[in-house]
């Protein structure tokens, strides 16, 4: 059972690394452009569409307004790549927000930060999942109709491919990401080209549809509203630009060089293509509703409903048809790649998430076991975490794109704008002791950026709240205070413990107990019971006594028979249980040596089976199990178990221990590497 386990375990994630070869796992700027960026990248599959949705509640004639509020989505993407290059230089650390917030701002900040970028990560793979489920859905039916259960199914595959290091997973994915840039710029391009220099009217699948407004004749104030409820959803295209400050030690030297030319890379593609798509989509004439309302308020041309059986195709797919038309060999390849993408934008968050959480565990805000690498020098506890929490929001809400859009961005606007603010401070400080006229210039340029960024990003922040609090973010408000809570309360736990079990000055090793009361156990004589005597006897207690408990009268006479025609040298105590109950009549003797002596410490000795087989754990140390679990309880006694190995057990001798996370990192047997010795 365990070897099969061990062997789905290696073809599924691969044979352990050393921890020595964790300098391999490093990525050069070609392989993290699609690792980190890949959700950057793939949210211009939606954000676009998601501004058109959102104006066409007021109809189409809002969609003037969009280009607009295109514009400003770019002045803050490119207003918030300027300022995390800033950070990369500043914090090569990893710690990304979370670092700034802490150093500048204080623990508080710093926690808020987490707690904004763990619930982000979170969305950002059900997003991105759900989203690409639906562009599959478009042409295979079976996807659309199934679409949380093939949701979960995509993130555990996902799961599985980052379970295997950090490196195998950027290889995987870096083909498909650079497909979806060429493609996505390539289809922009072309349509430019014919739109502008050709004359061409390109004419999308929906352009000749019409849209019935939800709301007509908006006052100002309610129009101003939609226009930044549009703005808000469209800043969704900022999502992931935070990564690569979280990511810079998985960059190779110079870290901080390469992770800001990378951040550079990202932020213009991005910002190339975003704009692209809603170019076209407007000269194409593309429509687009509600998922909920796009049945009765999408009319085709002849002013009928388009009806529940409609697909409303995303807005790639509506621009690369009128640029190639449907079919055609360019349109299959965008779909495809588009889909692709949308499921890697998840890789971004697999990639932040546990990197982020085993910060936080080694400040001691999160449980420990989140700090260490896996098999494959990954932080294996971390990706699961991520993806169990993914699946419940994807089951939740049944993958419905627009519903968990609406939860989204709250928690990275959080994070961009505590942490430009912390960087004006980082500068600030830095200001007041630095004499070199050239660095104070680069340092006041510095602090401008990251200034302007945090008012911009912290205007946007209000924005999102305003607009998007009633319908879905008040969830990630709540969210968010839960785990900043649920950490803080962590971290007091560990400080607690930490102070409880500290060493201090008045600690005087006299008051060490002097004596030590042995006890062993007795259920029958037998080899195990002889065994524990003998090491009980080779410990040389104070005093060493046997005790059983008499359930049954005749089977203790017996034992007590047995036991002197054997001539053993401990002498063997008789418990009496009127109520047939074995544990009770030992924690109440261990208790009465105790209070005669509170002093002197009481070592209780455990005869128990090793077995070999699931099974026969059910059959065995049930007792033992249960008394170990009230004696540790008890102050100053000691449970010693004594093993005595069935013949069951001989199956499992020789067999390769299979490592706990962050197993690797120990070494073992003294040789400095993390293979595992046979036993």
């Amino acid at each position: 059972m365990a070897k099969a386990t061990d062997l789905l375990k290696r073809v599924l994630v691969g044979r352990a690394l050393r921890s020595a070869q964790l300098h391999e796992q490093l990525l050069p700027k070609r392989i993290a452009l699609p690792v980190f960026a890949s959700d950057a990248l793939s949210s211009v599959a939606y954000a676009p569409q998601e501004i058109l949705v959102i104006l066409s509640l007021a109809g189409v004639s809002f969609y003037a307004y969009s280009p607009w509020i295109a514009i400003a989505v770019i002045i803050v993407m490119l207003t918030v790549v300027a300022s995390y290059r800033q950070n990369v230089h500043a914090y090569p650390s990893g710690g990304g927000d979370y670092e700034v917030a802490t150093t500048n701002l204080g623990q508080n900040a710093g926690l808020t930060v987490a707690s904004a970028l763990m619930v982000d990560y979170v969305l950002t793979v059900a997003v991105s999942v759900a989203n690409g489920v639906d562009y599959v859905g478009a042409t295979i039916p079976f996807v659309a109709q199934h679409k949380p259960t093939v949701a979960i199914c995509i993130v555990t595959l996902l799961t599985v491919v980052n379970l295997r290091g950090l490196r195998e997973s950027g290889a995987a994915f870096a083909i498909p990401t650079y497909a979806f840039m060429f493609a996505v710029l390539g289809m922009i391009a072309i349509g430019g080209f014919r739109t502008l220099a050709l004359g061409e009217q390109l004419q999308a699948p929906s352009a000749d549809f019409h849209i019935v407004p939800e709301q007509t004749n908006l006052a100002a104030f309610a129009a101003a509203f939609l226009i930044l409820r549009a703005f808000s959803t469209g800043c969704a295209a900022l999502t992931g630009v935070e990564a690569i400050s979280n990511g810079v030690p998985a960059f190779r030297k110079p870290k901080s060089r390469n992770a800001a030319t990378t951040l550079l890379m990202m932020g213009l593609i991005a910002i190339s293509m975003f704009g692209g798509i809603i170019a076209l989509g407007l000269a194409s004439g593309v429509k687009v509703a509600e998922p909920s309302v796009a049945a009765t308020d999408l009319l085709r041309p002849d002013g009928t409903p388009v009806g529940p059986g409609y697909h409303q195709q995303p807005i790639i797919s509506q621009v690369a048809d009128a640029v190639f038309g449907s079919g055609s060999v360019p349109f299959v390849v965008i779909s495809g790649v588009t889909a692709l993408i949308l499921f890697l934008a998840a890789n971004t968050a697999f990639n932040g998430f546990p990197v982020l959480a085993s910060i936080l565990a080694h400040d001691r805000f999160l449980p420990r076991q989140l700090h260490t690498r896996g098999d494959r020098l990954a932080f294996s506890n971390g990706i699961i975490i991520l993806a169990a929490a993914a699946c419940l929001l994807l089951w939740g809400f049944q993958a419905d794109v627009s519903r968990l859009l609406n939860l989204y961005i709250v928690g990275v606007f959080v994070s961009f704008t505590l942490s430009q603010t912390g960087m004006v401070i980082h500068w600030t400080r830095h200001l007041k002791t630095e004499t070199d006229l050239k660095l104070r210039h680069q340092m006041q340029r510095s602090r401008t950026i990251n200034f302007f960024g945090a008012v911009m990003t912290g205007l946007v922040l209000l924005v999102v709240l305003v607009t998007k609090f009633l319908v879905g973010a008040w969830i990630v408000c709540i969210a968010m205070p839960i785990l900043f809570l649920m950490m803080k309360a962590i971290r007091r736990h560990y400080d607690n413990v930490a102070a409880e079990l500290e060493i201090d000055e008045e600690y005087d090793e006299s008051m060490l107990p002097a004596r030590n009361h042995a006890i062993v156990l007795v259920s029958k004589l037998h080899k195990p019971t002889m065994r524990a005597l003998a090491y009980a006897r080779a410990t040389r207690p104070s005093t060493l006594e046997a005790i059983t408990v008499g359930v049954e009268g005749k089977e203790a006479r017996e034992l007590q028979e047995e036991w002197e025609r054997r001539g053993i040298q401990v002498p063997l105590k008789m418990l009496d249980s009127p109520y047939r109950e074995i544990t009770q009549p030992i924690l109440d003797y261990v208790k009465s040596l105790r209070r005669r002596s509170p002093r002197d410490v009481v070592t209780v000795f455990i005869p128990e089976y090793v077995v070999g087989h699931w099974w026969e754990h059910l059959l065995h140390n049930q007792s033992a199990f249960r008394l170990k679990a009230r004696l540790l309880f008890k102050p100053g006694v000691m449970v010693t178990s004594v093993p005595w190995q069935l013949h069951s057990s001989d199956r499992l001798r020789g067999r390769v221990e299979p490592l706990a996370p962050g197993g690797v990192r120990r070494p073992r047997n003294g040789d400095g590497d993390g293979d595992v010795r046979k036993r």
